[in-house]
Formats: structure tokens, sequence, C-alpha cells
């Protein structure tokens, strides 16, 4: 999260656009996704993340690790926090975009729920898992060769 005025466009900070680009693009998907973790682990695992280090990968970033870099950064993810705890997984999307040592909040409400977005793309959570990861990689591998 940046807590000062936009930045400009730079190598270091383009993943944020890039990220922006893709999730628009495939939110009906990252919804399927964001449902069908849910349905296997609760939050028991914490909230699914998005590494972009060395390749894309989803990951889980447990909200102990959180609270710590919160303390390791005086106080400023105390309104991500509050958005993990009150998340809402029948309605909302929430994910953890991590990237150039910095972390962008992923939280919106697909037009259509979560669990029904799960039923209409029809994959299992591996599959959605392997091809979501997929289409990340060749997203900012075009973007960055294209730069």
């Amino acid at each position: 999260m940046i807590f000062a005025t936009t930045r400009p466009e730079s190598p270091d900070n383009q993943w944020r656009r890039q990220l922006d680009k893709f999730v628009k693009e495939h939110q009906q998907e990252l919804a399927a996704l964001s449902w069908g973790l849910w349905l296997e682990n609760g939050d028991t695992k914490g909230t699914v993340g998005i590494d972009l280090q060395p390749t894309p990968h989803f990951i889980y970033c447990p909200k102990e690790a959180i609270e710590e870099l919160n303390s390791k950064i005086e106080n400023r993810l105390q309104e991500l926090l509050g958005i993990v705890e009150h998340f809402k997984p029948e309605v909302e999307v929430l994910m953890i975009g991590i990237g150039k040592e910095e972390i962008k909040l992923i939280y919106f409400e697909p037009e259509i729920a979560p669990p029904a977005c799960y039923e209409r793309v029809g994959k299992d959570v591996d599959t959605l898992l392997e091809h979501l990861e997929q289409l990340l990689s060749e997203q900012f591998n075009a973007e960055q060769s294209a730069s």
C-alpha cells in the first residue's frame, strides 16, 4: 500500500497497474477461486495472496504475518486488518498482491456472488489455480517484454 500521493509509473511499481488489469479481466475466475479456497479451508490458512516473485503464484497470507508486518511498519495496515477481520467470502473477494517489497489490496464485490461464480466457472480449485497462474505469468511476461 502506498500512503502518499500517486507515484509516477516506473518499472518498480508498474506491477500494480498490471495486477489491476488482470483482476478486472478475470473477476469471475478470481471470485470462483476465492470461494473454492474458502470452501476447502475457511480462514484457517489466512488471506489468499498473489505473490509475483519470482513468477506469479498464489499463496496464503496468515493473519499473524499481516499483524506482524503491521507492527513493523507503525500500524499502517490497520485498515487492511479490519477488512481481513470483516471479510464476507459469500459476497466479496479479498486477496493481497505482493510485489517489489510492497503489497496491494485486491478487494471487490463481483457482479455475481462468489458461490455462483464457482458454479458457473465449473473448475475445481487446483485447475483454477493452475489456469490463473498461467494467465498471470503470460500477462506479466508480455507486459515486461513490451516495456
